[in-house]
């Protein structure tokens, strides 16, 4: 397909994100600055809008917590994104110890995620590894694509899989983490012996 052809969605969910997020909690966040600088080097006409209140506040309340909405309009197009305002803990603010800080964070989030509804890094929100096209970032070079690994195991044996994978993230690399699955696949899984196929697309 050609570059003229692609869609705002083929074209934006086509940039591998992986080199700009980082993981805070378990939540893996994407660089609000540099995503809206991607947007606008593909779009120049590119908007956001932070949706106010009744009260012209930048965000809006129940009486007991509160959230934004914000929105990205890219080509005439606007998605919307409404996000709670949460701590550290990633449990909501209370109403009564709300500061601008926790608003003008979650604001940034929500921005982001609209973005991500455009194609920006959604992969992330889906608990993917890899984006879903090739990568057409202009700092990425060919030669650094990421390599998308799958796994034919069977689906009785995926939670089990990614159970396993989700708890050596942290101590191993996913190459290793693939290697013990291949290995020891009795042992992790607890059950009987599948055939695994393990393969690369893209150098």
């Amino acid at each position: 397909m050609s570059e003229k052809s692609k869609s705002v969605f083929e074209t934006l969910n086509a940039i591998n994100v992986n080199e700009r997020t980082e993981t805070k909690n378990k939540l893996t966040y994407l660089s609000w600055a540099w995503a809206w600088q991607i947007v606008k080097q593909n779009y120049p006409t590119s908007t956001y809008t932070i949706y106010e209140d009744n009260d012209g506040l930048f965000y809006h309340s129940d009486g007991r917590s509160a959230w934004v909405k914000t929105g990205v309009t890219i080509e005439g197009i606007e998605h919307i994104e409404y996000l709670p305002v949460f701590d550290f803990r990633n449990n909501s603010v209370p109403l009564a110890k709300l500061t601008s800080t926790d608003v003008n964070k979650t604001i940034q989030r929500s921005l982001t995620k609209a973005i991500a509804r455009h194609g920006l890094g959604l992969y992330i929100y889906a608990g993917e590894d890899l984006p879903q096209y090739d990568n057409t970032a202009e700092d990425i070079k060919p030669s650094e694509k990421p390599k998308r690994i799958k796994l034919d195991i069977g689906d009785e044996n995926w939670d089990v899989v990614l159970n396993y994978v989700a708890k050596m993230k942290d101590t191993q690399s996913f190459e290793d983490t693939i290697k013990n699955l291949q290995t020891k696949y009795d042992t992790i899984t607890g059950k009987p012996k599948a055939e695994l196929k393990k393969t690369h697309e893209g150098k």
